[in-house]
């Protein structure tokens, strides 16, 4: 029987702890990693790096540095990264509550970071999850990238906040209501919008994103593309209408596709 080694999440202090960093995050995205005089001036500035180990190995890290605007300042947090192997049991989750952590005793109020709203199972870490809200739709944020996971498709980006200082809400069981749906899919997959007449004025509107958006690369890349368009439509109305993502929605009698729920 294999023995599961338990994982210690711990903060990064030195410089030989950042190479081993780097070794994780080129594994995850197979792209040049950033350089250590980064990392380290950001761990010394008021930035808070993570590395979750078993044993000696580094199977994780979680990267943020010190940010603000003209109101308020929050720690920005850019980059989780865990090994495919060791994304069970919660892990990505223990790495945020222990950032969460570290950031209130570090005298921060709110943590930032932004994610792909097509990558299913981050959304529902960090809407379902943690409780973060989803503040913001930012349409190519990055640019052009050419890693492993976000090669080929623009770079759609929702900006999430996280208010340090509220409870974790309550997870709310969510009945998938179909006049409220935005966009579903066919049995093929497909996207479909759907027809609203009038105003956005609901209190709850449900919208579909791809269950696995990376294998749906490999296998319909133009597919991939249809869905990033068609959900970049509807994600900036509704944003731009005063609502926010709060939750991503699992229905059992999908296979295919979950549902983002946007509240005002």
């Amino acid at each position: 029987m294999r023995i599961i080694q338990t994982i210690e999440i711990r903060e990064i202090t030195t410089i030989e702890e950042l190479h081993q960093l780097q070794q994780v995050e080129r594994a995850v995205w197979e792209m040049p990693s950033i350089p250590i005089h980064q990392t380290f001036t950001a761990m010394k500035n008021g930035g808070i790096i993570l590395g979750a180990y078993s044993g000696e190995k580094m199977v994780g890290f979680l990267y943020s540095f010190a940010g603000f605007d003209s109101n308020s300042i929050y720690l920005c947090s850019h980059m989780l990264g865990i090994l495919p192997e060791y994304r069970k049991a919660d892990l990505g989750v223990k790495m945020k509550l222990k950032q969460a952590q570290l950031a209130k005793g570090k005298g921060y109020d709110m943590i930032t970071w932004t994610f792909d709203p097509l990558e299913s199972k981050n959304a529902y870490l960090n809407l379902h999850k943690l409780g973060a809200i989803g503040a913001v739709y930012q349409a190519n944020h990055y640019g052009d990238l050419n890693d492993k996971l976000n090669q080929g498709l623009p770079t759609d980006r929702i900006l999430v906040k996280w208010d340090l200082n509220k409870s974790t809400k309550k997870h709310e069981n969510h009945s998938l209501d179909t006049g409220k749906v935005l966009l579903t899919a066919d049995k093929f997959g497909k996207p479909i919008a759907s027809e609203v007449t009038g105003t956005l004025s609901a209190n709850k509107w449900f919208v579909a994103i791809p269950r696995d958006i990376q294998t749906m690369k490999r296998t319909d890349f133009e597919l991939a593309k249809e869905w990033r368009y068609q959900t970049r439509v509807i994600f900036q109305q509704l944003f731009a209408a005063g609502y926010q993502a709060t939750d991503l929605f699992v229905d059992m009698n999908e296979n295919l596709i979950s549902f983002y729920v946007f509240t005002k």
